[in-house]
């Protein structure tokens, strides 16, 4: 099963265009998750669904679309799919199964890195946690990027990467996010698992690959140092 239990009471704004709600996720230790909804002219478009309740979902307006980050985030996507009768969206690559990185179910439509999907975003090919993980791009009013699980947020300003034993290649991890600050106008920092950064988005992904740096350069030379 891939929903949560917890089952989130409000959501709220971020931005103009974008809102939030968040969870405790029983599935990762009780961690917090965090899901995301683009309203653009009263039409509605889900990133990566999370429980809520249903009259905040219906307060936003008229939800036309599910759009998924990745595989591992398909979250309340095919329950809110049967519910809303809306289509699902998800990356080109994982098949559908029962092994962890499979989807659960087929989705109505795939999409690849350049892609438009629904909500005004832009596919940006992402992989490092998975290979089939993409970063999501709104370009106005604000310009703001969805980071799926590329970055984490523990509300200090500083993004961190997810620990290494968690991703398939962690060095492409950090190249990702590298394109993603090189390649976007990245104004507004949206995660996968933390509060947002609203402002210097792209200041924040320079700091968080320039302190990851440090940290490893350290523990390298940590390693190399003769024993006592």
């Amino acid at each position: 099963m891939t929903e949560p239990n917890a089952q989130a009471r409000k959501i709220v704004r971020v931005v103009p265009t974008v809102h939030r709600w968040r969870v405790h996720d029983d599935r990762i230790g009780g961690e917090e998750s965090d899901a995301y909804a683009v309203v653009r002219s009263g039409r509605v478009t889900l990133i990566d669904p999370l429980p809520v309740r249903e009259s905040e979902l219906q307060r936003l307006g008229q939800i036309e679309a599910i759009v998924l980050t990745a595989a591992n985030h398909q979250r309340s996507a095919w329950r809110y799919r049967r519910l809303l009768g809306v289509p699902v969206f998800a990356p080109e690559g994982p098949t559908v199964g029962t092994v962890p990185g499979q989807l659960e179910e087929e989705p109505d439509h795939r999409y690849s890195g350049g892609d438009s999907v629904p909500g005004g975003l832009v596919a940006f090919h992402a992989p490092g946690p998975t290979e089939a993980m993409y970063a999501l791009w709104l370009d106005s009013p604000r310009s703001v990027v969805f980071l799926s699980d590329l970055l984490w947020h523990d509300g200090s300003g500083l993004p961190r990467f997810v620990n290494s034993a968690y991703q398939d290649e962690p060095m492409r991890t950090r190249a990702s996010v590298r394109r993603i600050a090189d390649h976007l106008p990245v104004e507004v920092l949206c995660f996968a698992h933390g509060p947002p950064i609203c402002q210097g988005g792209r200041q924040a992904l320079e700091r968080a690959l320039a302190v990851d740096l440090e940290e490893r350069m350290g523990q390298a030379g940590h390693a190399a140092e003769p024993p006592p």
